[in-house]
């Protein structure tokens, strides 16, 4: 009990709060620190190059020393936003036509940062904006129980199930899962981690730069001899806190994590060229090279440009060097610019507003965050007009390929970490249904399709090794013999990720759910629950119940 409640973003937000109070960053303390540890800091700072210079020529507020403590009966306020927050406004998909428009492309998605943006909302009991809710972020912020690939030759199982949709009758769900191959610890390659921290005035919060350090000192905790950690820092400026050193010195890397401090713009982009630079000077041809971005996503000197860093980090990408991206904090947080860093940078997206959420990303799924067993994973669905009439994706709007794009090699796409699940559903309208569009007068008439009558569809997945330049494919029918006559009948992870998907598509405004409401999903959730070892799917159900008595941020302002 006491482990699941550490996972709760419901219980925990009070508890961080009060637990992260007594921070350097956030100190209330009137007491001058000592001032020959000043200058003991001062000098190890000058050696590794942590002191850097701004723009203007002055001494950068970036330091990897503890901020001095304010004059007596003067409080050091964090700082504090409201109202900024980015996120991309995409349309939701819409249904299709299956003879007008027989193949769907889409790149695969693991990231879960709007799932934890959600629970970020709705603890303050304010229901999340539309744009920061991405359905298939939601889905797949669980592990579902599907078969394991035999090796990481052929990395992915594929499975796929056909049941009625729960809020439209007529309409059947095609679940798509897939699971990727779990490398073992043993022989898990060698990481060159390059942890590149925002150390602006905009991270000085008890949710920002605190629960940074407390992430970090846990992912440090996965890492051993064979890893080795650099760390850069940006504020005004950026610069090198902690040159490549072996993951066996903990306390070596814990201490220079501990003394960060926050203050100054943000030169973001200049911390991301350096970030690179160190993580090339220590690069490993046969293992991993990431860089590991946390931050509020609040760029403002230098470029910031999204097609700009878009671009930039294209090259590197090339180059053999990933970017993962960790979100922190709410105000002036920039969804958008991290969610194009981390699709560019061949890495995850996630956000971390608790330690639980830490400790889920960063030790639970560290291979998976961490290690990719393929690269640029695309899935091609084409359509049978013979017993589909009509299809919608549900989430995946920001990963939308074109139907060329599958079998180009050239076109980025999406990875899967070590161990991980991917879930995609589809809606779709049997030839009969209830349709959602009426014929075009001049609509050719249905053909017999191209595949045998028993198939709804064709599913087909390519993906890349993680060191090759060339793809690789899987297919697979979507049989009528894995339909299943009822929804109840369904496998049970196949129905918890409906109520998942529902469950984001009623917080996007319900277009497509027809009479679904917060308690049909409660009742589709609690009856697929199942084994829930860390208390993620008992969370859900919390979330639901606080979605259903939230306000929106329009009746906050009133």
């Amino acid at each position: 009990m006491e482990h699941q409640l550490r996972h709760s973003g419901l219980v925990i937000s009070a508890v961080l709060l009060a637990s992260c109070a007594g921070s350097s960053v956030n100190t209330q303390s009137t007491a001058q620190p000592e001032p020959a540890i000043q200058e003991a800091a001062a000098d190890e700072l000058v050696v590794t190059g942590s002191r850097v210079e701004t723009r203007m020529g002055a001494p950068s507020a970036l330091s990897v020393m503890a901020p001095p403590a304010p004059p007596p009966g003067v409080w050091n306020v964090p700082y504090q936003d409201v109202g900024r927050d980015k996120f991309t406004t995409v349309a939701e998909n819409a249904f299709k036509i299956v003879r007008e428009a027989p193949v769907s492309t889409f790149s695969i998605d693991v990231d879960t940062a709007s799932y934890s943006w959600v629970r970020s909302s709705l603890s303050q009991n304010v229901l999340p904006q539309p744009a920061s809710v991405r359905t298939e972020e939601l889905v797949n912020y669980f592990q579902y129980d599907y078969p394991s690939p035999r090796s990481a030759e052929q990395p992915f199982s594929t499975n796929v199930a056909v049941f009625p949709s729960p809020w439209s009758a007529g309409r059947k769900l095609v679940r798509i899962g897939i699971k990727g191959y779990a490398v073992q610890r043993s022989t898990r390659p060698r990481a060159n981690l390059v942890f590149l921290i925002d150390t602006s005035g905009s991270m000085n919060a008890p949710n920002k730069l605190p629960l940074v350090q407390q992430s970090l000192n846990l992912l440090l905790d996965q890492l051993d001899e064979r890893d080795t950690v650099s760390i850069v820092t940006y504020a005004g400026g950026a610069g090198t806190a902690l040159e490549p050193t072996s993951a066996s010195q903990k306390e070596k890397i814990r201490a220079v994590i501990d003394r960060l401090g926050a203050g100054g713009s943000t030169a973001g982009a200049e911390g991301i060229r350096q970030a690179y630079e160190l993580a090339k000077a220590n690069f490993d041809p046969k293992g991993v090279n990431r860089v590991l971005l946390a931050t509020d996503g609040d760029f403002n000197v230098g470029i910031t440009d999204q097609n700009e860093l878009k671009g930039y980090i294209e090259r590197e990408r090339e180059k053999g060097v990933f970017l993962s991206v960790l979100g922190f904090g709410t105000g002036n947080y920039n969804d958008a610019l991290m969610q194009t860093l981390a699709q560019n940078g061949n890495g995850v997206a996630a956000y971390i507003d608790t330690v639980g959420e830490a400790r889920k990303t960063l030790v639970e799924e560290a291979s998976s965050t961490l290690f990719p067993i393929a690269k640029d994973v695309k899935i091609q669905v084409e359509f049978n007009p013979a017993a589909v009439a009509e299809y919608r994706l549900l989430g995946y709007e920001t990963r939308a390929l074109n139907r060329d794009d599958f079998d180009n090699d050239k076109v980025d796409a999406g990875d899967v970490g070590s161990g991980q699940t991917v879930t995609a559903l589809y809606e779709v309208v049997p030839v009969g249904g209830r349709r959602t569009m009426s014929d075009l007068r001049y609509s050719k008439p249905v053909s017999t399709g191209p595949g045998p009558a028993g198939e709804l569809g064709f599913v087909k997945i390519r993906y890349k090794l993680p060191k090759s330049a060339t793809s690789r494919l899987i297919t697979t029918p979507i049989d009528r013999r894995a339909e299943f006559a009822s929804f109840a009948q369904a496998p049970r992870d196949a129905r918890f990720a409906t109520a998942v998907a529902g469950f984001a598509e009623l917080l996007r405004g319900g277009k497509y759910t027809g009479t679904l409401t917060y308690d049909d999903v409660l009742r589709l959730a609690q009856a697929s629950r199942g084994p829930d070892e860390f208390g993620y799917r008992a969370e859900f159900l919390d979330l639901v119940r606080a979605a259903k008595g939230a306000r929106t941020m329009a009746g906050l302002e009133r």
